[in-house]
């Protein structure tokens, strides 16, 4: 149990370095190209037939195609540049 508070003691610090790095220009931009391209194929691939055919677009399902890449791009920089500085 010891080990376990003793990891989690400098979590907020992490969170807060990591949030920190991720709302820099550079990582905010390379991740909004990515999210752009990875949320239209996603969208292409989950709600293309029903666009094909006519029928309404999901908004929600739309704006999480984008959402989860922006965020796993966003997340995975930050980190390696959080490692990169150690």
């Amino acid at each position: 149990m010891k080990e376990l508070t003793t990891r989690s003691a400098g979590f907020p610090a992490r969170c807060c370095s990591l949030i920190r790095v991720a709302a820099t220009t550079r990582i905010l931009v390379s991740s909004a190209r990515i999210a752009l391209v990875v949320g239209l194929l996603l969208n292409g691939i989950n709600q293309g037939n029903d666009l094909w055919e006519g029928k309404a677009l999901h908004v929600g399902h739309f704006l999480l195609n984008f959402f989860v890449p922006f965020c796993v791009s966003s997340y995975s920089a930050a980190k390696n540049e959080l490692n990169r500085r150690k």
